[in-house]
């Protein structure tokens, strides 16, 4: 009764919620933007400064980058790994082929599976405890934010359980967990997985035209 539900009305609703969700996060953000009218002077392109301002958000500016260090490592360990085990294993290929595309494409490994995940548990790790132990980020952190590591975390443990598909009842466990993670995203600060290149765009315009170097 509960593999059919997964497999049905839970995930036609997460996904609902999702694209909604997401949809309408990213209208309201460009249609607020789209209305700010900036009266100043242009003294260079804003569109170079929109593409130099995303290149740039990829690298800390030597400045500030011995005492980030910790996170931007981090950070690129967790995405990355992350990204290769939700786009490149096998199950994920197969689920993506069967419901969207219509076709696959190459896999990773099993080895190579367990290599990603391990990358992306032990950054998800460091910056979650870098979160609770440093006083700033503890500070400025949110209910919000450990819910979404939390859940984040649940899926990427219950997917390496499932993995070797040895019981529809941990493939269901892990499913319903990416369901509660879709219809937890569009409210959450995981929506910076969409937002993160037009508000550097955003930022980047807005200086651009003032002839800041970027």
């Amino acid at each position: 009764m509960f593999e059919q539900l997964v497999d049905g009305i839970f995930w036609n609703i997460a996904l609902i919620v999702f694209f909604v969700g997401v949809t309408w996060r990213l209208i309201t953000v460009l249609v607020l933007r789209s209305k700010r009218i900036d009266y100043s002077v242009a003294r260079n392109s804003g569109v170079s400064g929109a593409i130099m301002a995303n290149i740039r958000g990829f690298y800390p500016r030597k400045e500030v980058s011995g005492r980030i260090r910790l996170q931007v490592i981090a950070g690129y360990m967790f995405h990355l790994g992350f990204f290769v085990v939700l786009f490149f294993a096998a199950p994920h290929v197969k689920f993506i082929a069967q419901n969207i595309t219509g076709f696959t494409y190459m896999t990773i490994p099993y080895w190579g599976f367990i290599v990603a995940s391990e990358i992306a548990f032990a950054g998800l790790i460091l910056l979650w405890l870098h979160r609770l132990l440093n006083p700033v980020t503890r500070l400025i952190s949110k209910r919000s934010d450990h819910i979404a590591t939390i859940l984040v975390f649940v899926v990427m443990l219950t997917g390496c359980m499932a993995l070797g598909e040895a019981s529809s009842e941990l493939r269901v466990l892990h499913r319903f967990s990416v369901e509660l993670l879709m219809v937890y995203f569009p409210f959450s600060a995981l929506m910076h997985a969409f937002m993160f290149i037009p508000s550097r765009a955003f930022t980047g315009v807005l200086l651009g035209r003032r002839g800041v170097n970027v």
